[in-house]
C-alpha cells in the first residue's frame, strides 16, 4: 500500500492543486487552473487600481499592493530560487523589471508586467498541458488493478505486481488492463483507443487481446503475456513521451541560446541606464530618463515569445499525430520528414495486405476436367493442411461455391505437397498437389515430356503457383499477394504532392511490376534480399531525403538506414517498429500523406512563429531605447507576442480533430 502524502511533502512534490487530498472536493475545483484564476483576479484588481489612481491614489496603492502579493510573491520566489541556482532566465529578467518599475515611480506599469507575465506563463502552460493531451488520456485510462484469478477465487491486485502466466478476469464494460490470450469466454472489443478502428472486434478463446481495449459484452477470462511495463498501452504512452522529451536541433540551440541571453541582456540594459543619459543628454529617473529607457529595452528584449516558439509547435503537431494513430520518436523527425523527397515502400504486408488469394485454375494441356472439377479436389485436399497456399485454395472455393469431396489415404510431404484419393461420383481417383518438383515425379512416362517441355518455356517460375495432378490431368493454380485498398489513393497522393515514389520487395519480378503497374509506381526494385535493399536505400537516401515505409523483419536494416522509416505498428515487426522513426499503430496507410503535409506545416508555422518572436524584439528594442515605446507599450508587445505564438502552435493541434483517435 502507499504510504500517504504528508502536507508538506506534498506541496514539495508540485502536483497540481486541484488533485491535493488536502482539499475538499469544492476546494479542488477551486485549484484548478490556480494560476490562471489568480492572474484573472489580479488584472480586475489592477484594472480598479488604474481608474482609482484618479480620484483616490490611497485606495489605488491598497490595490497595487494585493496585486503585487498576488502575482509578484510566486514570481519573486521563482526567481529567489533560480538565481540561488545560478540560473539567470527569463523569469529573474522580468521579475527584476518589476521590482526597478516601483523603485523609479511606475508601480502601474510593474503591476502591468506581473500581470501579464503571470497570464503568459500559465496560458503557456495550458497550452503545453494541451499538447500532450494524447498522452495524459492514455495515462488516465491505464488500469492501475486487475481480477486475479487463483485458486477458483477473484481477488483485485495492483497490475505492476501481476506477472506473465497469471489469469486475470476482465468484465463487460472494463478496460483490459494488461496484453494476454483468452482462455475462456467471449466477448467484443473496442479498440478504437489503440488502433483507430470504432467496429468492435469479436475475440474468442485463443485469440489475443491489448491491453486498452474495452470490453463491450462477456466476461473474458485472460492469461497474461506481458507484464505491466511491456503492455500495448505502456509501450504507446513509453513512445509519446519518449518523442515528446526528444528535442529538435531548434530547440536545443535555443536552449543554450537562452542560458546566455538573458544575462546579456540584463547587462545591456544596465549599461543603457547609465550611457544613454550622457549621449542623449537626458535625466537618469524620470518617465524620460535612462532607467525607465532601460526597463522597456529589457522587457522589450525578453526572448519568452522566442523561447517557447519551438516546444509549443513541435508539441502541438506530436499530438495531433499521436491522436490521429502516428507516433513519432522526437520532433526532430518532423524535421527530417519535412527535408525528404522520396517515398520508398516495401510491396508486401505494405501496399499488399500479405494475404495470398487465389488468381487462376486452368488447365495445362487440354482437357475434359472442368477448372470447377479441379478446384473441388484441391480444396479437399488442402483443408487438411496448414499453409498460406492451402488456405487461399480453400477460400477461392468457398467463394466459387466448390463442394468438398472425401479424401481417403491423405498424406503431407512438408515443403512439397499433398496426396490423397478423392471420392467423385463414386470414383476414386488419384490427387497430388504441391510444387512443381514434387509433382513431376508422380507423372506417367506419355506425360512427363510435355510437361518437362512446357515448364522449360512457362512464364510460371516468376509466379507464387501450385500443380494439380488428378490421375493423368494437370492443372495450374496461381496466387496473387492482394492490394490493400487505400494504396492506390495513397500513391496518387503522394505523387500529386510531388514525391517521387519507388517499390523495394524482395518478391519475384513478375509479382513486383503487376503491383506496381495497378498502382501508377514506375521505379521498381525486385528480387532483393535484405542486403540488397539495405544498398538501395543507402543509395537514395545518399542522392536526396529518403522516407522508407516497411513492416518486415527484413525491412529493419533498411527502416534503419533511412533519412526517416516508417513501420506498421500492428502488422510490423518488433525489430522493424524499433529500428523505424515512425509507427503507425493502426496500419493506416492512408495517413502517410497527411503526415508529410503536416511535417511541412509544422516546420512553416515554426518559421512563422520564430519571424514573430524576433520582429517583435527587433520593433520594440531600438524604439524603446530611444524612448519611442513607453513601459506599457513594451509589455503589451513582449506578453502580447509571447501569447499570439503559443496560439499558432494550437493551430497544429487542429488538424488532427477531425480523424480518429487512439
Amino acid at each position: 500500500m502507499k504510504t500517504p502524502y504528508v502536507f508538506d511533502e506534498f506541496f514539495a512534490s508540485g502536483r497540481e492543486e486541484s488533485i491535493s487530498p488536502f482539499f475538499t472536493q469544492q476546494g479542488r475545483r477551486w485549484g484548478k487552473n490556480l494560476a490562471l484564476k489568480s492572474a484573472l483576479l489580479s488584472a480586475l484588481l489592477l484594472a480598479c487600481a488604474f481608474a482609482l489612481s484618479f480620484v483616490n491614489s490611497a485606495a489605488s496603492n491598497l490595490l497595487l499592493i494585493a496585486v503585487y502579493f498576488l502575482v509578484g510573491t510566486p514570481a519573486l520566489i521563482d526567481a529567489i530560487e533560480d538565481v540561488r541556482n545560478l540560473e539567470i532566465n527569463i523569469d529573474v529578467l522580468m521579475t527584476l523589471a518589476a521590482l526597478l518599475s516601483v523603485l523609479i515611480g511606475s508601480a502601474l506599469e510593474g503591476a502591468l508586467l506581473l500581470v501579464l507575465f503571470e497570464l503568459s506563463a500559465s496560458m503557456e502552460n495550458m497550452v503545453m498541458l494541451k499538447t500532450k493531451s494524447a498522452v495524459l488520456s492514455l495515462q488516465r485510462m491505464t488500469p492501475k488493478t486487475a481480477l486475479v484469478v487463483a485458486d477458483g477465487l477473484i481477488h483485485e491486485r495492483a497490475t505492476s505486481d501481476i506477472a506473465i502466466g497469471e489469469l486475470i478476469l476482465v468484465q463487460a464494460g472494463e478496460l483490459v488492463p494488461l496484453d494476454g490470450t483468452v482462455v475462456s469466454g467471449s466477448s467484443e472489443l473496442n479498440l478504437v483507443h489503440l488502433t483507430g478502428e470504432s467496429q468492435p472486434q469479436p475475440k474468442h478463446p485463443g485469440d489475443e487481446v491489448p491491453a486498452g481495449a474495452r470490453n463491450m459484452q462477456g466476461a473474458l477470462t485472460i492469461k497474461v503475456t506481458r507484464i505491466s511495463s511491456d503492455s500495448t498501452l505502456n509501450r504507446i504512452v513509453h513512445l509519446i513521451t519518449q518523442a515528446q522529451s526528444a528535442k529538435p536541433k531548434v530547440e536545443r540551440f535555443l536552449d543554450r541560446f537562452g542560458k546566455w541571453y538573458a544575462p546579456i541582456i540584463i547587462l545591456l540594459a544596465l549599461a543603457f541606464a547609465f550611457i544613454l543619459p550622457t549621449l542623449l543628454s537626458i535625466p537618469y529617473l524620470g518617465k524620460e530618463g535612462g532607467v525607465y529607457r532601460a526597463l522597456a529595452f529589457l522587457i522589450a528584449a525578453s526572448p519568452c515569445a522566442l523561447i517557447i516558439a519551438t516546444p509549443t509547435a513541435y508539441l502541438s503537431a506530436l499530438s495531433s499525430c499521436a491522436k490521429r494513430g502516428i507516433l513519432l520518436k522526437g520532433g526532430s523527425i518532423l524535421d527530417a520528414i519535412a527535408g525528404c523527397s522520396i517515398v520508398a515502400l516495401d510491396k508486401t504486408g505494405t501496399l499488399t495486405t500479405g494475404t495470398l488469394t487465389c488468381s487462376q485454375v486452368a488447365p495445362l494441356f487440354k482437357t475434359t476436367y472442368s477448372p470447377a472439377h479441379a478446384l473441388s479436389i484441391a480444396a479437399s485436399l488442402e483443408r487438411q493442411a496448414v499453409h498460406p497456399i492451402g488456405d487461399a485454395i480453400v477460400r477461392f472455393a468457398q467463394a466459387q461455391k466448390a463442394p468438398l469431396c472425401p479424401i481417403e489415404d491423405f498424406k503431407a510431404v512438408p515443403g512439397f505437397g499433398l496426396q490423397g484419393t478423392a471420392l467423385i461420383d463414386g470414383q476414386k481417383m488419384s490427387a497430388f498437389i504441391g510444387h512443381p518438383d514434387y509433382i513431376e515425379e508422380k507423372l506417367p512416362p506419355h506425360l512427363l515430356k510435355s510437361f518437362t517441355a512446357w515448364r522449360a518455356e512457362a512464364t510460371y517460375k516468376d509466379q507464387l503457383s501450385a500443380i494439380l495432378l488428378i490421375d493423368d490431368v494437370l492443372f495450374l493454380f496461381t496466387f496473387e499477394d492482394e492490394i490493400r485498398p487505400e494504396s492506390a489513393p495513397l500513391i496518387s497522393a503522394l505523387i500529386s504532392q510531388h514525391y517521387d515514389i519507388v517499390l523495394l520487395t524482395g518478391d519475384h519480378s513478375l509479382h513486383a511490376q503487376r503491383v506496381g503497374s495497378a498502382l501508377g509506381i514506375e521505379k521498381i526494385y525486385s528480387n532483393l534480399r535484405p542486403e540488397d535493399k539495405l544498398n538501395k536505400v543507402s543509395e537514395l537516401a545518399e542522392e536526396r531525403g529518403l522516407i522508407m515505409v516497411g513492416d518486415g523483419v527484413n525491412d529493419a536494416p533498411a527502416l534503419a538506414r533511412a533519412s526517416v522509416g516508417i513501420s506498421m505498428g500492428k502488422i510490423g515487426s518488433a525489430t522493424a517498429v524499433d529500428a523505424s522513426d515512425v509507427v503507425f499503430l493502426h496500419d493506416d496507410l492512408s495517413s502517410l500523406p497527411w503526415l508529410l503535409s503536416h511535417a511541412k506545416k509544422t516546420m512553416r508555422i515554426l518559421r512563422e512563429n520564430l519571424t514573430l518572436a524576433l520582429g517583435v524584439i527587433l520593433f520594440a528594442t531600438t524604439p524603446a531605447l530611444l524612448g519611442l515605446v513607453p513601459l506599457w507599450a513594451a509589455v503589451l508587445l513582449h506578453e502580447g507576442g509571447t501569447v499570439l505564438v503559443g496560439l499558432s502552435s494550437l493551430r497544429l493541434l487542429r488538424m488532427g480533430k477531425t480523424t480518429r483517435q487512439i
